[in-house]
């Protein structure tokens, strides 16, 4: 390979990175899952391998998200963002696939009750199921939003919760017919009272300009606050918040000589820190 080859590949692998964080920064997945593979078939890059990882995980894919973060890992044994998030989907990998498999509800990720502005709102449920079906679960269960025709229905596995109230569930189900996509879990059980936390996780680029919850209550633009009510979120990962100077700087200091390339630490550590 002459020198004039090694370039132009360099070149094009810094094009891809960067194609790749853009479609991230976002906010569209799908097309960050294809840079970051393109760029992946010139060579292996950990960082690719790592916004691999995050991209996957945004659309739900968690077993692929998990592959991408442990090749990340084999070839950086002490890539700390690579670590963190093996460990973390490795978890959520194995109690879904138990849980499902035992035929108890899931438990739904912790990032769904992390409350941000305009990609997170709360819903009471209508026409709600017996309470005979309701007694076996729990705040904390993961519910799944599925459409039937205009209105918005929430399930959690074979039981059907009930509907989305129309003053949230009219405006989501129109979203989720132009591509986006959303995670839930019960927030309150109470009798025939059955409220849900619903959380934005995949914005169609046909939709980026329109939010889901209009008014929701965060503090400002940007800003995240976690839903602790109750006691669904006690199998939060506190290590994480206590570490959020050290993950900076090691962010800060991957390296960026070529070919592997890493832009903009900052933005890196924001896009595939959380998966």
């Amino acid at each position: 390979m002459t020198l004039g080859d090694t370039e132009t590949i360099i070149r094009q692998r810094r094009q891809l990175a960067e194609t790749a964080i853009g479609h991230a920064t976002r906010g569209d997945w799908e097309a960050a899952v294809d840079a970051n593979r393109e760029l992946l078939e010139t060579g292996p890059d950990t960082d690719a391998y790592n916004r691999l990882g995050k991209a996957l995980a945004e659309l739900g894919r968690n077993d692929e998200a998990l592959e991408a973060y442990q090749r990340a890992l084999t070839r950086d044994a002490t890539n700390r963002i690579a670590e963190r998030n093996v460990a973390r989907l490795q978890v959520l990998v194995g109690a879904t696939a138990v849980a499902r498999e035992n035929g108890k509800p899931v438990k739904a990720a912790a990032s769904s009750f992390i409350e941000e502005m305009g990609k997170t709102g709360h819903a009471r449920l209508i026409n709600v199921a017996p309470a005979r079906q309701l007694a076996p679960l729990s705040p904390g269960d993961a519910v799944v939003l599925a459409l039937d025709g205009e209105l918005l229905m929430a399930h959690v596995g074979d039981v059907r919760l009930g509907q989305v109230e129309p003053r949230v569930g009219t405006r989501l189900a129109r979203l989720m017919k132009g591509g986006n996509r959303y995670d839930a879990a019960i927030t309150q059980l109470d009798g025939e009272e059955v409220r849900i936390i619903i959380r934005e996780v995949y914005a169609h680029p046909d939709n980026f300009d329109k939010v889901s919850f209009p008014g929701s209550s965060a503090a400002r633009p940007g800003s995240v606050r976690p839903d602790i009510r109750g006691s669904a979120l006690r199998y939060d990962d506190d290590e994480e918040s206590e570490e959020p100077d050290e993950e900076q700087e090691e962010v800060e200091e991957l390296d960026t000589s070529l070919p592997e390339y890493s832009a903009e630490p900052e933005l890196e550590e924001e896009l595939i820190e959380e998966a």
